[in-house]
């Protein structure tokens, strides 16, 4: 088995058939992925409770602190537009370079940051505090991430 550069690859994702793509993507997680997953169990250990995915606010946020109205995401590096800086790129454009309709990519990871920060708006203008964590922060250190967590529920880190 052979390895495709990254513009054989992008050749090859031009030529795959609709219905493969759609499978593939409805394969990839948007709740409970293991980094999630970590973190709660790590909150769990230090007695914190929480509510997952409280679908009674806007952006459905992966963790839920009710009482002192804290909601935690843990967004994907891809999807939420970390992803260049975790491969060394000089710029976001730059992870497009190799990929099939880029324009399509770069548009659909701009929205997502978009309306990341109109979801953490809708919830500030709630009364809400929100925390935004990166999935690759998580999954090197939990045990920091659950730190950073219990702080921001303090209120020690704004």
């Amino acid at each position: 088995m052979t390895r495709e550069t990254g513009e054989e690859a992008s050749r090859m994702a031009d030529i795959r058939a609709p219905e493969v793509t759609s499978r593939i993507m409805a394969a990839v997680k948007n709740k409970d992925s293991e980094a999630e997953m970590k973190l709660r169990r790590a909150l769990f250990a230090r007695g914190l409770r929480y509510r997952v995915h409280y679908g009674m606010l806007v952006g459905r946020p992966d963790i839920v602190f009710p009482g002192p109205r804290v909601v935690v995401f843990v967004d994907g590096d891809f999807w939420h537009g970390n992803a260049w800086r975790l491969r060394g790129m000089a710029s976001f454009d730059e992870q497009f370079r190799f990929r099939s309709r880029p324009d399509w990519w770069r548009a659909k990871i701009t929205r997502n940051m978009e309306r990341d920060r109109e979801v953490n708006e809708a919830l500030a203008g709630m009364g809400w505090r929100v925390l935004r964590l990166w999935e690759s922060d998580v999954l090197k250190d939990v045990e920091a991430c659950a730190e950073r967590v219990a702080a921001f529920l303090t209120g020690v880190s704004q």
